[in-house]
């Protein structure tokens, strides 16, 4: 598998914990507009935010990727928003991930916010439909590599 690098300084290795998400099966926009809501936040609330996504009790403020979206109540900045379950729930686990990695570094669990957060497209998987006449329609499956760094306050 090729390395993956972070696209962003990381200034002290024993200071910081990081996990990465290789080729979710999450949409790349979804994520995206996620890790951007939660990037600077506390990890406790940012694990209440997406546990209230996944819940459909709060949305996700689309900010860059909303032609075409409805208004959505609860939405203080934006007017558009949404409730991507699995993207939230795997974002979830990348961030559980990296709690682990911090809390086996010896970071103190009640300081920890996401210093870094960032979403790449991964490779698209290619696939199929059957039509008729014996033609095909492409259907194809976006992934995304999506990137956690913890630190301290």
């Amino acid at each position: 598998m090729p390395e993956i690098g972070y696209p962003f300084e990381i200034e002290e290795e024993a200071r910081v914990a990081k996990a990465t998400g290789r080729e979710l099966r999450v949409s790349p926009k979804f994520s995206f507009e996620i890790c951007r809501e939660i990037k600077g936040k506390n990890l406790e609330a940012a694990k209440r935010f997406l546990e209230d996504v996944m819940a459909m009790k709060r949305p996700v403020p689309l900010k860059r990727y909303k032609k075409g979206v409805a208004h959505s109540r609860g939405l203080e900045k934006a007017c558009a928003g949404r409730y991507p379950v699995k993207a939230a729930s795997k974002v979830l686990e990348v961030l559980q991930s990296a709690e682990a990695n911090a809390e086996y570094k010896g970071l103190s669990k009640e300081k920890l916010y996401i210093k870094e957060m960032a979403v790449l497209k991964g490779r698209i998987l290619r696939g199929s439909l059957a039509r008729a006449f014996g033609r095909a329609t492409p259907h194809n499956t976006p992934t995304s590599n999506i990137q956690v760094v913890l630190a301290e306050k």
